[in-house]
């Protein structure tokens, strides 16, 4: 069979890594529109999300066999309930963290999950990653730095603060934490990435929702929808777009990465990236400043790096050289050979 035949058509592979950063785009800029106008909810506006995209999953089980709801598993569901934690844990992280800076300043803050990642991996694996990986990792780091060096021209309201950067960096080690033990918690669920999504969902909603009480943001939304200044219809619209599309970026991201090759999947997240800064400067006016392009490309071209290197440790050695002349002799001789043993088996026929 031709192996080119297993290889997707360009037309799919385009396909798929449109719709990946499409929805991610979705999902980044939607969320900041409403926690711009809704900034004293980010808990219950995160439950709303996971609510939604286990409905979703729910309803296209419906319809699709290759969706399958897990069902409810007590010994289950305490194993997975260290990467259920996890997950939410980063989950609220991440939304405090994009809710305090800017939309071009959000994969800054966040640029630590690589060099989190590795040093995560290399902790729970008791190993020690390579020169160039620990090169690549330092890349990162620089570009982080960079990005969040004080600058004085920016205006007081571009400025990121302590707490936003605390936000993103725990943003960034819950993601590596997670990394980490999604690979551990397949196997309590078939080895499958939809059942995993379900119970991570599921899982989260649960666990934030007391959390979402203590806060008092039920109390708050009713207290906002009682004035006239707060615009219920962004929250609202904002809750189920971005629930439906957090659903399309969960599927989005899988297809990705079984379509495309990790460096076609790396190329995307950054032009994804470079995507989001632009859109942040045309649709919320946020500052881009020479530091901030500086850094976000350092932090892009050290993650790029480390993709090129685990894609190199993962592809086939290459094949070796066929000697012709070496072939053509030994076949040669095996000719020979048969036909000096011919005469001898005729002659014992007789």
């Amino acid at each position: 069979m031709d192996s080119s035949a297993k290889r997707p058509s360009p037309f799919r592979v385009a396909t798929v890594v449109s719709f990946y950063m499409f929805a991610a785009l979705v999902m980044v800029f939607v969320n900041k529109t409403v926690l711009n106008s809704t900034p004293d909810v980010p808990l219950l506006f995160l439950f709303l999300q996971l609510l939604i995209a286990v409905l979703l999953l729910h309803f296209t089980a419906l319809f699709s066999s290759r969706i399958e709801i897990p069902r409810w598993d007590p010994y289950t569901a305490k194993k997975l309930l260290p990467v259920v934690t996890i997950n939410i844990v980063g989950l609220v992280f991440n939304t405090l963290c994009l809710r305090e800076v800017e939309a071009t300043f959000f994969q800054i803050a966040r640029g630590l999950v690589l060099p989190l990642t590795i040093s995560v991996t290399s902790l729970s694996s008791h190993s020690h990653p390579a020169a160039r990986v620990i090169g690549a990792a330092a890349i990162v780091t620089l570009g982080f730095f960079i990005g969040v060096a004080p600058e004085g021209n920016l205006p007081a309201s571009s400025i990121p603060s302590a707490i936003s950067l605390f936000y993103g960096v725990f943003s960034s080690l819950s993601i590596a934490i997670h990394s980490v033990l999604v690979k551990s918690s397949l196997s309590y669920c078939n080895n499958s990435t939809i059942q995993l999504a379900y119970w991570t969902n599921a899982g989260s909603a649960i666990l934030i929702a007391p959390f979402v009480l203590l806060h008092g943001e039920p109390a708050k939304v009713l207290e906002l929808s009682a004035s006239a200044e707060w615009n219920a219809e962004v929250f609202v619209w904002g809750s189920l777009v971005t629930g439906f599309f957090g659903f399309l970026l969960c599927i989005a991201g899988l297809l990705s990465i079984k379509v495309t090759s990790p460096i076609t999947h790396m190329f995307s997240s950054a032009a994804r990236s470079v995507i989001q800064t632009l859109l942040g400067v045309w649709i919320f006016q946020d500052v881009l400043t020479t530091n901030r392009v500086v850094s976000l490309m350092t932090i892009l071209c050290g993650t790029m790096y480390y993709t090129w290197i685990k894609a190199a440790e993962q592809a086939p050695p290459p094949a070796r050289a066929v000697d012709l002349e070496a072939l053509a002799q030994d076949r040669g001789n095996k000719q020979e050979e048969i036909v000096w043993q011919a005469p001898e088996k005729s002659a014992s026929s007789d």
